[in-house]
């Protein structure tokens, strides 16, 4: 549903605050040159315009807010998801971003910004779907399958949570990236995707009629923004997204990229 001018008006006022957030507060970073790393493939967080082809959304704004605010620039690189967690952590990359959620596994490869999204797991599925409302009757349908990207936290709770807990039940199929399996589901090669709360409105507000969410929540995950292990950039991040989340920026960003983006 439309958001109202009002909605828009606090939005832009918190945008506004942002802009005149005391940076003489934050580390200075004296022009640094920071390299980020994402993958172009995960509405709302980072996708391409299609008008542009330029890079966009949530996590391109956040961080591009957070160098300014630490007097830092960013040249931003892409990767694939399967290598981008490594390469970050061999320092090819100064910072990694692709909703990447925080668990004990990746902070034993990798240094983690404190959460700056918390969200949680829905079943996408296509709007006209009628087989089934929620995972448990999914599961017990064998001709039904899941898309997901190997390695990532939908790929897990599909696993773990869904199914029967082998990673290599044929019940689903593997894609490159998250958007291939969003792709597949709306041709109907599979029957579900599992993504977080954010990620599934970006996806409904940018294809109306395509897609719905079916059943609860299946449990909640903390997105962070990866580092290098040792990275002198942890602390300084940090201060700038607590900086954004006491000023309302982060609750802007929200507004623009999860309710009136494409709406």
């Amino acid at each position: 549903m439309k958001q109202s001018l009002f909605a828009s008006a606090v939005a832009l006022v918190l945008s506004l605050t942002a802009m005149t957030a005391p940076a003489q507060e934050l580390p200075d970073l004296k022009g640094r040159t920071i390299i980020a790393v994402t993958e172009n493939a995960y509405t709302p967080l980072n996708f391409v315009d299609p008008q542009t082809g330029e890079g966009i959304g949530w996590e391109y704004d956040a961080f591009n807010e957070i160098a300014k605010r630490l007097n830092a620039k960013v040249d931003w690189q892409l990767s694939s998801w399967d290598t981008m967690i490594q390469a970050v952590k061999q320092g090819q990359y100064d910072v990694g971003m692709d909703g990447i959620t925080i668990n004990e596994e990746r902070k034993e490869q990798v240094d983690f910004s404190v959460p700056y999204l918390v969200s949680e797991q829905f079943m996408l599925v296509r709007a006209d779907e009628d087989r089934f409302s929620n995972a448990s009757e999914f599961a017990k349908d064998s001709d039904l399958y899941f898309g997901a990207q190997p390695g990532t936290t939908n790929f897990y709770v599909a696993v773990y949570d869904v199914l029967d807990g082998d990673e290599s039940n044929p019940r689903i199929s593997l894609f490159e990236t998250f958007g291939a399996s969003v792709q597949a589901l709306k041709s109907g090669d599979v029957d579900a995707v599992l993504m977080d709360a954010t990620s599934a409105r970006g996806y409904i507000g940018a294809n109306p009629g395509a897609f719905k969410v079916v059943g609860d929540a299946l449990g909640s995950e903390e997105f962070g923004f990866i580092f290098t292990p040792g990275s002198d950039l942890v602390a300084p991040v940090n201060a700038a997204i607590e900086s954004m989340r006491a000023d309302g920026t982060l609750d802007a960003l929200n507004q623009k990229w999860f309710f009136d983006y494409n709406q």
